[in-house]
């Protein structure tokens, strides 16, 4: 067994980890056993009670956070030239289309989200060797493709992120900051979890919401007592 840190031994010491808290106590535990220096990153993990080898039971979604996550996230608008000057007044750090392609396809990926059109899909389509792996592809049913290329760069800017079911069965999602207040993370975490009650599937048996930890990027996790999601 790896032998544990003073800072981690404190940590642990000021919560039991084997228990569950409700959603605002663990919020606020979160922050007080943070062990990174730096604006560490809030992170939740759900186990679900579903088969993603089964196309009926993949959970995949978007959910704009109340209080966005905390970074800044780049933005590369593929647009057609039209589509350029609206890209950039919504907030686009990256605005083009037939230079960024071939870039891309030579294998930058140097961006976090990929905003496109459906009238340049043919194009970016032949991305998906180089953006599927990175989970940089983009998807209608995450509002990355669309007409309406403002709004969907408004929105991943104001804190809009999609999120998808591992082979595992677990959500993995960024909430917010460590240095987000204690109400701002149990906020944006409960609108997370709101949004996948929401997605259950109607063939997934038994327990949907197996367990629900918070951590931070260097800390131990806080087991959510699933009573105090709402939905469930």
């Amino acid at each position: 067994m790896a032998k544990l840190t003073k800072k981690r031994k404190e940590a642990l010491s000021k919560y039991d980890p084997q228990a569950e808290y409700m959603l605002d106590k663990a919020s606020e535990l979160i922050k007080e056993i943070n062990l990174a220096k730096f604006d560490a990153s809030v992170d939740i993990d759900v186990r679900l009670g579903v088969d993603p080898r089964k196309a009926d039971q993949m959970v995949r979604g978007v959910v704009t956070l109340p209080h966005g996550t905390g970074k800044k996230v780049r933005v590369l608008a593929l647009v057609t030239p039209d589509k350029e000057a609206e890209a950039k007044e919504a907030g686009a750090d990256m605005v083009g289309l037939d230079d960024y392609i071939a870039k891309i396809e030579s294998g930058w990926t140097d961006m976090d989200v990929i905003i496109t059109m459906p009238t340049v899909m043919a194009k970016v389509g032949r991305l998906g060797r180089v953006l599927g792996p990175r989970g940089l592809m983009p998807n209608p049913k995450a509002g990355t493709v669309t007409m309406d290329v403002a709004k969907a760069v408004t929105d991943v800017k104001a804190g809009k992120i999609d999120f998808r079911v591992d082979k595992t069965g677990i959500i993995h999602a960024s909430v917010g900051k460590s240095s987000f207040t204690a109400e701002q993370i149990k906020e944006n975490a409960s609108e997370l979890l709101a949004t996948l009650v929401r997605l259950k599937p109607a063939t997934a048996k038994g327990t949907y919401m197996k367990s629900v930890h918070l951590s931070t990027t260097m800390s131990p996790s806080v087991k959510i007592d699933k009573s105090s999601i709402k939905g469930l």
